[in-house]
């Protein structure tokens, strides 16, 4: 961690900044790979449920909704290898890599500062905390909202795929277990559609948080999936 020192016009010092490397590249790269991912799989996920109700031309030379389920077939095999990957990364990176995957609500300190990032991002107070990760809040937010149904759309979704290329594949023989829980697949359909609105309301929440953090607590949020610095301003005003 380094922490430099701004001075003003008058020569006194105004702020002060503290550098922490948090995120490490292959958290990083993981960030950008699901965001990618997400953005393939929600638009092509869409048209599956909501196919076109008709394309131009001859049927016999239209593939089109065969290259929508390309596309999303392919961009879910990508999810669920970097999530693998991910997962592993859990037991070898910082202690930063491996805050998504659980939420310690056993300590009274992490419920404390929870209730206390509570209020802050209701508007009931102005003190924003300093975390060089993930604070509480936002620690339960992604691991209910994001690493959850993330896990769940991976499943789901090989055991849809395996319900429609066969029986003997080895999709069907890793995941087919789903359809014991749940005989009916429109069921499963449907939980799989509706985890993604789930991932997308988390998505557009994680935006807005980013971009809130930046302005209102002086604390980097968007850079730090960059560079993997985490940078915070203290102002002495």
């Amino acid at each position: 961690m380094s922490i430099s020192a701004i001075s003003n016009a008058d020569g006194e010092r105004a702020s002060e900044h503290e550098n922490a490397y948090v995120y490490e590249a292959p958290v990083r790269l993981w960030h950008w790979i699901n965001a990618f991912c997400i953005l393939v799989l929600a638009l092509t996920g869409y048209f599956i449920g909501s196919p076109l109700p008709a394309v131009p031309g001859e049927a016999s030379v239209n593939f089109l909704m065969g290259y929508i389920r390309f596309a999303h077939f392919a961009a879910g095999q990508i999810l669920a290898v970097a999530l693998i990957l991910r997962i592993y990364w859990v037991f070898v990176g910082n202690v930063h890599a491996r805050q998504i995957f659980y939420v310690p609500f056993w300590s009274g300190r992490f419920r404390s500062e929870w209730l206390h990032e509570l209020r802050f991002y209701t508007f009931l107070t102005g003190n924003a905390l300093k975390y060089a990760g993930h604070s509480p809040l936002s620690q339960s937010v992604m691991f209910l909202m994001f690493t959850l149904p993330l896990i769940f759309m991976v499943i789901t979704g090989f055991a849809l795929y395996g319900e429609g290329i066969g029986h003997d594949s080895w999709e069907y023989r890793l995941f087919g277990w789903l359809f014991w829980l749940s005989p009916n697949s429109q069921a499963v359909h449907t939980f799989h559609h509706l985890g993604m609105w789930v991932i997308l309301i988390f998505v557009m929440i994680h935006i807005y948080v980013a971009v809130r953090e930046d302005i209102v607590s002086c604390h980097s949020i968007i850079s730090s999936m960059i560079s993997g610095e985490r940078l915070s301003k203290h102002n002495e005003d």
